[in-house]
């Protein structure tokens, strides 16, 4: 069965608002931790998107489309993930209860959780479908950062990742000190391309439809890697 009729099920089933999607996911799948995890990704995916075009005050039809740019959604499906957006964008709850009902799936000691940091590069893909990262846009994913409980120096590798931030853009977005010693930065890439290669984001539930994010992350370390490879040489 396809993720998105999944999520059917969530929009069938969620009384209102994020404490029934939340609730809605904790029930239907608590059998299958798996999946809970896949559906958890996707549902966290869409309402928090609905809730960026809303904090940005820019609430227009192409909301669902970006979405749907970005994440290959069959047109069979499509009814139900916009049902579901459109419940997000009109609950009354603010963007933060439904971040920090978001976070609460990953555990009470959801710090550093790397699904959150899928949710939140998602964000970011979604927030730049129009080429641009809006000011009201920036000031949303940091503060979703903060309730997922990312660090501030990971959450400026994430952001370097999808924003140009000058000279030390690449070295921002392998997370290493400028000017450290090559051996250094070939360890520090390594590990980043081991940590966030696609088989390692389906294992922890990332569903297939959602890989796009995975081959993005790693095509922008492997840029800033090179950057810095070729800048030392130079040097």
């Amino acid at each position: 069965m396809s993720i998105w009729q999944f999520v059917k099920r969530i929009t069938e089933t969620a009384a209102s608002g994020v404490g029934g999607m939340v609730e809605a996911v904790r029930t239907l799948f608590v059998g299958d931790p798996e999946l809970r995890r896949r559906v958890a990704f996707s549902v966290a995916m869409i309402a928090l998107s609905a809730k960026m075009a809303k904090a940005d005050g820019v609430v227009t039809q192409d909301e669902v489309r970006a979405f749907q740019q970005i994440f290959d959604i069959p047109a069979a499906e499509r009814r139900n993930v916009a049902r579901l957006y459109d419940l997000a964008k009109q609950d009354v709850a603010g963007f933060e209860a439904y971040a920090q009902r978001m976070a609460g799936l990953c555990g009470s000691g959801h710090a550093n959780c790397a699904l959150l940091e899928d949710i939140l590069d998602g964000l970011f893909h979604i927030a730049k479908a129009d080429g641009l990262l809006h000011e009201r846009e920036g000031h949303f994913l940091h503060r979703v950062s903060q309730i997922f409980r990312i660090e501030e120096s990971h959450y400026q590798s994430i952001l370097a990742r999808h924003a140009h931030l000058g000279a030390g853009d690449p070295w921002l977005v392998l997370g290493i000190e400028r000017g450290s010693p090559f051996e250094e930065v070939k360890k520090r890439y390594r590990k980043l391309v081991a940590a966030n290669h696609p088989d390692k984001l389906l294992a922890r539930g990332l569903p297939e439809e959602f890989i796009k994010i995975a081959t993005t992350r790693i095509a922008a370390i492997n840029a800033a890697y090179e950057m810095i490879e070729r800048g030392l040489k130079v040097i």
